[in-house]
């Protein structure tokens, strides 16, 4: 997906010749600026540092052993949301307005899907559709697997295992340029979108060599099982992005947005204000907040807080099931 375009403001209804947002205000709003994104950036990498020096430096002998793994869980919780919500910044960045420059953006992306073992080349093409064909049957590729509407399934997509399951298979066939069923791959793209996914297998390669040589299983302590641990919770807040909305194609009511804590909205990238994005995918992350401000009012779907949101499903996996 190339840089979002300035967005076409949508109207306040069908047939609705006001729009949402006035021209002037979304050209400030548009505006790429470096300064937010590093600033996140620089947020983000913190709690991936302080996760791994929690669970990994050595602890004073004199420390008792309940507070000695106590800390070791929050580090461990800690670099595992930042390992797994590493897709929020992948994401982002694949919208090229994060930065200023293409290059920050291609750069940070790309690293920030091999931390979360998304490949970000093969998913700006798939989320572009996604964009283009938002939760609707049979051209969303979000949808691609139905989604779970009874209680285990609800349980099984919370524990992230179909998305490894669905990780492996997809990169695997990436390695040998098997894009077949992807129609948002298309055939000028394929060698591309190798060329990637086998370089960063290559990072992989190279990073287990390296936790092999050292017989340290650096590999597995310090990224799978923390992203593992991770997952859980990117998988909640993603189900309430478009879980239980409408499969039309008007983006007020086939989306939702979430109100949450501000730690969480930063580790995510602003991504709770989900229907703010996808009626205006040019806007930078840092905007969407104002954004929000403007179109609170016209917004069917709106979550308040991820547990609310989740409460609903429990009390009835059906409302995920599509029609």
């Amino acid at each position: 997906m190339t840089a979002s375009p300035p967005s076409a403001p949508p109207a306040a209804g069908p047939g609705a010749a006001v729009p949402l947002l006035s021209g002037p205000l979304l050209q400030r709003l548009n505006e790429r600026r470096d300064g937010p994104g590093w600033r996140r950036l620089a947020f983000h990498l913190s709690v991936l540092g302080l996760g791994a020096l929690l669970w990994g430096w050595p602890m004073p002998p004199a420390l008792p052993t309940t507070a000695l793994w106590a800390l070791r869980l929050v580090g461990l919780l800690l670099l595992g949301w930042g390992l797994a919500f590493g897709f929020c910044a992948m994401h982002e960045c694949g919208h090229r307005t994060a930065f200023a420059s293409k290059g920050a953006n291609d750069t940070v992306a790309w690293w920030a899907g091999v931390l979360s073992f998304y490949n970000a080349d093969y998913y700006r093409r798939y989320h572009q559709w996604h964009h283009r064909f938002t939760h609707q049957p049979g051209l969303d590729p979000e949808l691609e697997q139905a989604p779970a509407s009874t209680l285990a399934g609800y349980l099984l997509e919370l524990s992230g295992l179909p998305w490894l399951i669905g990780k492996v298979r997809g990169h695997t066939a990436g390695l040998f340029g098997d894009f077949g069923g992807r129609p948002y791959i298309p055939a000028e793209a394929v060698a591309a979108v190798t060329r990637s996914i086998r370089l960063q297998f290559g990072v992989y390669a190279v990073l287990l060599v390296a936790s092999l040589w050292q017989a340290n299983g650096a590999l597995f302590w310090f990224w799978l099982l923390p992203l593992a641990v991770g997952q859980p919770l990117l998988r909640f807040v993603l189900m309430a992005e478009h879980g239980g909305c409408s499969t039309d194609t008007d983006g007020l009511s086939n989306t939702r947005t979430t109100s949450t804590l501000g730690p969480l909205r930063w580790l995510m990238w602003e991504m709770p204000f989900h229907v703010e994005h996808h009626l205006y995918p040019s806007l930078p992350f840092h905007a969407l907040a104002e954004a929000h401000g403007h179109l609170a009012p016209h917004l069917v779907h709106t979550g308040h807080g991820y547990l609310a949101v989740h409460r609903s499903f429990l009390q009835d996996p059906s409302l995920l099931a599509l029609p």
